[in-house]
């Protein structure tokens, strides 16, 4: 796509019934298959799954191409391809002062990225700011917006960060837009994201948990990203890890965040480093912050093997930008989890990634393709 297209001309999604999205999203999810193929997954017969394939054909969602052999006996199938350049969806990342934006395909595959300082924390002024950022590409089919704080129906509830209380950014940008938008908690988009389009792709059950400036948590269970009935995103930062331990903010003692985050292992090291400067201490043999970087890597194993005696995920996913932590201290990682988790630590597959800005609004947009495909589902 190209800048300076009015978005309001963007291409509607069509009025699609629950089997015809449960083909696309087969498709989307597991990738390119033939239709026999498909039949069997989704339980369908023959005559049906031809007459939603027609459908999803002539509205441009799936397109025939290539022959593969798929089994030793047999004729070559005829391979059914999500078509990406149907739509185009917009997924912006905001943090405390800078706007990170993603265009992605239908198949959630970058095509654009851009990213700014924020004017102001205002909620005008950010809304006015991505508004103006959408208008810059033409055809977007729907806006996804994450950021850390509780989202509740379109309205973010409490956003620290930015200072925000009960602001109602959903329909504000449908106002601006003319586009279609769905808001969420960043961590809650990412999890999505992973699940459909990512490292948890196919996956009946994962764990995400990010450590950084914050400890957040996403959880999919029986395929399903779970939601917390006040609307409450999973929380871990709070799990004991010693008793006798620092308190955190909240008073509590001896708890994960009093470990882990950020800005608490920077402030027991002296000269005031940043984050950068603090791991290459440590990794330099520094014994203070080799101390503050072991006792969070402790904290982060306590975490994850306690969420995988809790859950049995097929996959604990672990990011943010304390990830160096995990290369720090993994060794105290790995004593965290044999501590904490009752089975054998191999059964955890955990799978540490480094993702960007642009991964976080990725998943912004890979949150409004999810909105738009399982909408009235």
């Amino acid at each position: 796509m190209t800048p300076g297209t009015d978005p309001r001309t963007a291409p509607s999604w069509p009025d699609l019934p629950e089997v015809a999205r449960d083909v696309l999203l087969e498709v989307l999810v597991h990738g390119a298959m033939p239709r026999a193929e498909l039949a069997t997954r989704l339980h369908l017969s023959r005559p049906t799954l031809t007459r939603v394939t027609r459908t999803l054909v002539l509205h441009g969602l799936l397109v025939e191409g290539g022959t593969q052999l798929r089994s030793s006996t047999g004729r070559p199938s005829e391979i059914l391809h999500v078509r990406g350049d149907s739509h185009h969806f917009l997924g912006v990342k905001l943090t405390a002062d800078r706007l990170f934006a993603a265009v992605t395909d239908l198949t959630a595959t970058v095509t654009a990225t851009t990213d700014q300082p924020l004017r102001s924390n205002d909620p005008a002024d950010v809304i006015a700011q991505i508004a103006k950022v959408a208008a810059g590409f033409p055809g977007l089919t729907a806006i996804g917006v994450t950021l850390g704080g509780i989202v509740s129906g379109g309205v973010v509830v409490e956003a620290e960060f930015l200072r925000w209380v009960d602001v109602p950014l959903r329909d504000a940008l449908v106002e601006a837009t003319a586009v279609p938008v769905v808001v969420d908690n960043d961590v809650q988009a990412l999890t999505s994201a992973e699940h459909w389009f990512g490292a948890g792709a196919g996956l009946d059950s994962m764990v995400l948990i990010t450590v950084g400036a914050g400890v957040g948590c996403g959880v999919v269970v029986d395929g399903k990203l779970v939601r917390g009935s006040h609307g409450l995103t999973p929380r871990i930062a709070h799990i004991l890890v010693d008793p006798s331990g620092p308190q955190c903010g909240y008073g509590h003692r001896g708890c994960a965040s009093s470990y882990l985050m950020t800005h608490v292992m920077l402030r027991q090291l002296d000269g005031d480093p940043t984050y950068g400067e603090a791991v290459e201490r440590a990794l330099a043999g520094d014994p203070v912050a080799k101390e503050v970087f072991d006792n969070a890597g402790y904290a982060l194993g306590v975490l994850i093997g306690t969420v995988a005696n809790f859950l049995d995920p097929r996959k604990v996913l672990l990011t943010g930008d304390g990830l160096p932590l995990h290369e720090v201290s993994e060794q105290r990682v790995a004593d965290g989890i044999a501590a904490s988790f009752e089975a054998d630590p191999a059964l955890i597959d955990l799978d540490v990634r480094p993702f960007d800005f642009s991964e976080w609004a990725r998943s912004g947009a890979a949150l409004a393709i999810r909105a738009t495909l399982t909408e009235s589902r």
